[in-house]
């Protein structure tokens, strides 16, 4: 930088964080602020000594080159965007003004990296919350819908009377595995929606059923699972403001899972209650305590308490108890010792 370019330009040009720059014809900067180190971390001389090509991400050049040929004819060069080489090899996207005057170009640039990065990353999020969208869709639809077109050929299945027994089996064995690839469908579901999508839906009402819709659904794994005794004690005396379907479908887990993780023949107890400050539901059944580091996890996609063999499901059960309890303002908390677990909903209404 010369002695005339300070003295010409004083303090404005030491101090402005734009990068200022007076350019020759060969391409080559006569003169340079100190704003050059602190954005690109060269001195003077580096920046003096080298064609401003050298220094531009070769994808830019060719736009480069036209922008510098425009400016020679005479055109000004107004908010150009390019990236320029740092010292430690990194890129910094900068937006130049130049000016042509006297066979010189005065340029100035300014650091525009954060802006830039700022809206690839809005423009990612545009485009991850189509795919969200697509995804969802592809659950609610493309896969429910041929889903049900079976269950529908197997209810028509079997109500035919020249069956064989054998073929009864075979019909009831896939409408098991259908309901199975239903409920899976469903996990998926409500797993896109509350990570991906607007979280767990509830359609609220008074909950005056409450009671009955939580004993049928025990009722429904009792018939499922005959050989495990599944107790319940249901005590809800009060209305409590909820979505009927998913507490019943957070019960429904609840005891799915102790009945995977129980141990066999030993019973399960289902207690749901009112009391002045709200809702409790409680799963508990006897088998492996679990450690803290265990239970602290539980809640969490894709997680298992333990690993079987035959052990089906994708591990988002309790992940989905613990999001229709934070839809509906509640908590979901878990326990385990002297060989007993238990899982309790806590939903706080005041009386």
């Amino acid at each position: 930088m010369s002695t005339d370019t300070t003295e010409r330009y004083g303090l404005t040009w030491r101090v402005t964080p734009d990068l200022l720059g007076i350019l020759n014809s060969n391409g080559l900067f006569e003169s340079t602020n100190p704003a050059w180190a602190k954005t690109l971390g060269y001195t003077a001389e580096e920046i003096e000594s080298r064609q401003f090509f050298d220094f531009v991400h070769k994808d830019d050049i060719p736009r480069t080159e036209e922008a510098f040929v425009a400016i020679k004819q005479g055109n000004p060069i107004l908010q150009f965007r390019n990236r320029y080489r740092h010292k430690d090899g990194s890129f910094r996207w900068l937006s130049w003004n130049c000016v042509p005057e006297g066979g010189k170009f005065y340029c100035s640039a300014r650091d525009i990296t954060s802006a830039v990065e700022n809206q690839t990353a809005l423009r990612n999020k545009e485009e991850e919350a189509k795919l969200r969208e697509q995804f969802i869709a592809v659950l609610g639809h493309d896969l429910r819908n041929p889903l049900a077109a079976l269950q529908a050929g197997f209810a028509l299945l079997g109500r035919e009377t020249n069956l064989s027994d054998r073929g009864q089996a075979v019909i009831e064995s896939s409408n098991q595995t259908a309901r199975r690839m239903s409920g899976l469908i469903d996990d998926l579901l409500d797993f896109a929606r509350a990570r991906l999508g607007s979280g767990i839906s509830l359609d609220l009402s008074s909950g005056a059923d409450l009671p009955g819709a939580i004993e049928a659904t025990v009722e429904e794994i009792r018939l499922a699972h005959p050989e495990v005794p599944i107790v319940s004690d249901i005590r809800i005396t009060r209305d409590i403001r909820c979505d009927i379907g998913r507490i019943c479908q957070l019960c429904s887990n609840l005891v799915a899972n102790a009945v995977t993780h129980g141990i066999p023949g030993e019973p399960i107890e289902l207690q749901a209650f009112t009391d002045e400050e709200g809702l409790t539901i409680a799963v508990s059944n006897r088998g492996k305590s679990m450690s803290d580091e265990v239970i602290a996890r539980l809640f969490e996609p894709f997680v298992r308490e333990q690993t079987r063999p035959s052990q089906e499901g994708l591990g988002l059960g309790l992940f989905i108890c613990a999001e229709i309890a934070r839809a509906h303002g509640g908590e979901m908390s878990a326990e385990s010792a002297g060989g007993q677990t238990t899982f309790r909903f806590r939903l706080h209404q005041e009386a």
